[in-house]
């Protein structure tokens, strides 16, 4: 690649547990011979997808081109971290092909994207894309894009009624911003699952977008790599409910880590997050688990209740055998103290 030419950048973004480090992970395997980099924005402090991310890693996105930032949104943090770290990207010899950036699963798009206009990086990369991924299921049922002429109803029959739930909002800003859409776990969803999610997902976006259905990440790379968006010269097509407002907060969402010593049935624990995650509106869970007299360390990860796990690993030597868990909900909805106990701290 000439160096007159800017390196491409792919943002991957989509709410809590729609499948972003699945997607990367198969990006990572099926590369077609491009130099991968990939940038991981973490809500929390354990830095859960960057792990998994690096044990993708092969020759084309070796483990030093996997970067993790967990110190707060890249787009609010973009002096002291996004931007360096690019620069450290592009000093990369051989330099990158294309860079994927896995945005949180609270992050809004657009801010990220008004980034790449800073003077220092802003004539070495562009925007190849912004891909949204779509949780097929819970879009269906409604969970993230409320219907909005229904929402102002309410609203018309009772002041107190909000007009919208801050979950709604990331959703239909990471939908406004995106060039294609990712509609993932379409197994679960069913024929009908998926045509009211494609509805929906229509009602939404500012444009007409092509929406691609996909199970386990698995996408051809032609259809979200090499789109040639330039998306950052193309912001004012990408409304956002913060436009006008010069930042934004995540003070919507709040994270514990949880930390329990070695857990003698792995089954009884993720019942646990299971009934935690319905009793006290969790949204994400997700963690490493020691389990007793196993050798590999477990990865659990739940979205609401929908709790999956497996063994990632064997532990390393002389690493401590200990359970982390970050957990993940509206502001209002952690409670410490209730989230310990249901876990039995």
């Amino acid at each position: 690649m000439s160096d007159l030419n800017k390196v491409p950048v792919t943002i991957v973004t989509g709410f809590l547990g729609s499948g972003k480090t699945t997607l990367i992970s198969h990006l990572i395997r099926n590369s077609g011979g491009r130099r991968l980099a990939v940038v991981v924005n973490e809500f929390g402090t354990l830095g859960v997808d960057g792990e998994i991310l690096k044990g993708c890693a092969i020759p084309d996105c070796p483990e030093e081109n996997i970067l993790e930032l967990a110190n707060g949104c890249i787009c609010c943090t973009v002096a002291d971290d996004f931007v360096p770290t690019v620069e450290s990207l592009l000093a990369m010899n051989p330099r990158p092909d294309h860079i994927l950036i896995e945005t949180s699963g609270l992050a809004l798009p657009k801010p990220l994207l008004k980034a790449f206009d800073w003077p220092d990086i802003r004539s070495r990369i562009t925007v190849d894309g912004v891909i949204a991924l779509a949780d097929a299921e819970a879009v269906a049922a409604g969970r993230f894009a409320p219907d909005v002429a229904a929402v102002d109803a309410q609203r018309a029959a009772d002041d107190s009624i909000d007009h919208e739930t801050p979950l709604s909002e990331v959703f239909e800003d990471q939908i406004s911003c995106a060039d294609v859409v990712l509609l993932t776990k379409a197994d679960l969803a069913g024929a009908e699952g998926i045509a009211a999610a494609r509805a929906i997902i229509a009602a939404e976006a500012p444009r007409p977008l092509p929406v691609v259905e996909v199970t386990e990440g698995a996408v051809d790379p032609r259809v979200i790599l090499g789109l040639g968006a330039a998306a950052e010269d193309d912001i004012a097509q990408r409304p956002s409910h913060h436009d006008g407002h010069d930042d934004h907060e995540h003070d919507d969402f709040d994270t514990i880590v949880v930390e329990l010593d070695e857990v003698d049935d792995l089954s009884a624990l993720t019942a646990k997050i299971e009934q935690m995650a319905r009793n006290l509106d969790i949204l994400r869970v997700k963690g490493y688990v020691a389990v007793k007299g196993k050798p590999m360390r477990a990865l659990v990860q739940a979205v609401g209740a929908r709790v999956r796990h497996q063994f990632d690993r064997p532990w390393k030597p002389g690493e401590a055998r200990v359970t982390s868990l970050v957990v993940i909900a509206e502001h209002d909805r952690i409670d410490a103290a209730a989230i310990r106990g249901a876990l039995g701290v």
